[in-house]
Parts: structure tokens; C-alpha cells; sequence
């Protein structure tokens, strides 16, 4: 009888698997594998050759041999001004795009919470440049910026403010002008997220919060902020790792010009491995982005796990 009771003591307490569990086991397995297959294959196997390709001398050419040559091309890339130059830009456009984008698109996502007239169509409109694919975008708003007859220097010399620029070419105001257009091409991708999360703010906290005498500021801070917050963090690492690993807009509205201004790291990791060449060396630095993408991750996690100690 006693051992009767252990045997249904530690059956009860899960010692023992169930009969019948590798088998559900192996089918949940079978189940995921469909969607594991292209990420592997897609993602992860070129990622794992990418990394090894930055250990070699590979370059364009079907006769040339490649050699292990070991760290030299991240020796070479402590060296290069012209990599790190780019990669100060790279910072200063994924921050100087995400901050303002976030900001605008939290104020366009309370304005469109409020209950106005038409406000279906103004979530309809707000939309809009995140259904245009970003090749479209750049050659849109290199017509705005259009020296001769684009709309910004028409407007400018209709206002009296002057004969209008080449935006575009300008040294001081290539980078502002791209992120402009970075700004305008991602925030209502950040605005329907934060919306969403708005919606699901319960309005009696709001009703609460009024009736205790809270005014739109506090209401805001103690109550829709805490409600958003681990939306806010997600978004912004998401648009900050989209924004550093920019290549399209840019590409097609200055080509990394004038003079580098606007060279992002990966429209140098481009040029070097497509223009010149050096797969090994572009691989190196495609490394480097990596390494800074996880670290930006990784303090994001944090701060979305402190977030949520604070919650509970």
C-alpha cells in the first residue's frame, strides 16, 4: 500500500512523463518546423556565412582563390575613417529619424484616439506612406526637393524666403533633408502601433483619473503612459534597428552623397562589396553592424523587463 502511494505520489507530481508526450512532442515539432524552415534557410544559414566570410580574402571574380586570413579585415576596419565616419552618420540618422518619429506619432496617435468627425478617414490618410514601398518614397520626395521646379523651393519663392537650394546636394543640408523624409516614411507605422495600444487603455482609468482632478497632463502621465510604455520601448528598438540598417530611401535620394555626408554603414558595406569587390572586407563590417544591432537589442530587453518589474 505504501508503495502503491509513492507510485501515485510522484505520478501526481510529474516526475514520470505521461504516456503519449514525446509523441505530442514530436508532432508540436512538426507543426513549427514549416515556419522554422525558411528562417534557417533565409536567415540564420546566410547570416553564419556571412560571419564566416568576414575571416576571409573573398573578392569579385570566379579564378580568384579565397584564403582564411584570420581577423585582419577587423584589423583593417579599426583603421578605416571612412567606415567609422559612416557609421557616426549611421547613429546620427537612426536616432535624429527615431526620436522625432516616435514623438509625432505618439501626439498624431492621441489626436486620433479623440473622437472627431471624418476620424476614419484620417486613420485612412495616416496611413498612407507606409502602404508606399520606400523606392517610390525616395524618387516622391526627390521631386519635392527639386531644385528647379520642385514643390519646397516653389513654395519658398512664392513666400518671398529666397531663390530655394539643392536639398539634396547641399553639404549642410543633405543629411536634415533625408531625415526629413525618413521621419515622414515611418511614422504611421509607430502611430498604429501606439493607437492600438491607446485602445486598449481601459476609459475608466481615465474617468477615475478625472474625477479624482487630474488634469490631460497627469492623466497622461499616470495613466496612458504606464499603459503604453512596453509598446513605446518595443516600436522605437524596432524603428531604431530598421533605422540603422537603412538602405533603400537613402540610396535612391542621394546615393550616399555629397561627399559621404549621407553614406550610411550599409551603403558602405554595399559599395565595398558590390562596387569594389571586397566581400571579405564588407562582410567584416556587416559583423560590426551586427554586434551593435544585438547590443541595442539587448538594452532594450532590459529596459522592457524593467518596464514590466515596475507593472507588477
Amino acid at each position: 500500500m505504501a508503495l502503491a502511494g509513492v507510485k501515485r505520489q510522484s505520478g501526481a507530481d510529474g516526475a514520470h512523463p505521461r504516456p503519449g508526450t514525446a509523441a505530442r512532442d514530436r508532432a508540436a515539432w512538426f507543426l513549427v518546423l514549416p515556419a522554422l524552415l525558411p528562417i534557417l534557410i533565409l536567415s540564420v544559414g546566410p547570416l553564419l556565412y556571412g560571419i564566416a566570410l568576414a575571416f576571409t580574402d573573398a573578392q569579385s571574380g570566379r579564378t580568384r582563390s579565397t584564403q582564411w586570413i584570420g581577423t585582419l579585415n577587423f584589423q583593417d576596419l579599426l583603421h578605416d575613417t571612412l567606415f567609422w565616419d559612416s557609421f557616426r552618420i549611421g547613429l546620427l540618422w537612426a536616432f535624429g529619424v527615431t526620436v522625432p518619429q516616435f514623438l509625432l506619432a505618439l501626439g498624431l496617435a492621441l489626436l486620433l484616439n479623440q473622437k472627431l468627425r471624418l476620424r476614419w478617414l484620417a486613420r485612412a490618410l495616416a496611413i498612407i506612406p507606409w502602404a508606399m514601398p520606400e523606392v517610390v518614397v525616395g524618387i516622391m520626395w526627390r521631386l519635392v526637393y527639386n531644385p528647379d521646379a520642385g514643390i519646397l523651393n516653389e513654395t519658398l519663392r512664392d513666400l518671398g524666403l529666397g531663390d530655394g537650394r539643392d536639398w539634396l546636394t547641399g553639404l549642410a543640408t543633405a543629411l536634415p533633408a533625408v531625415i526629413l523624409v525618413g521621419i515622414w516614411a515611418g511614422m504611421p507605422q509607430t502611430t498604429v502601433a501606439l493607437l492600438a495600444g491607446l485602445q486598449n487603455t481601459p476609459h475608466e482609468l481615465h474617468e477615475a483619473a478625472a474625477l479624482d482632478g487630474a488634469g490631460a497632463w497627469r492623466r497622461f502621465r499616470t495613466v496612458t503612459w504606464p499603459a503604453i510604455k512596453p509598446i513605446a520601448l518595443a516600436i522605437s528598438a524596432l524603428n531604431l534597428i530598421w533605422n540603422f540598417n537603412s538602405f533603400a530611401l537613402v540610396y535612391v535620394l542621394t546615393s550616399g552623397g555629397p561627399g559621404g555626408r549621407t553614406r550610411l554603414p550599409m551603403l558602405f558595406a554595399y559599395e565595398e562589396a558590390f562596387r569594389y569587390g571586397q566581400f571579405g572586407y564588407a562582410a567584416a563590417m556587416g559583423c560590426v553592424m551586427v554586434a551593435v544591432i544585438s547590443v541595442i537589442l539587448a538594452c532594450c530587453l532590459v529596459g522592457r523587463i524593467s518596464a514590466g518589474g515596475e507593472q507588477r
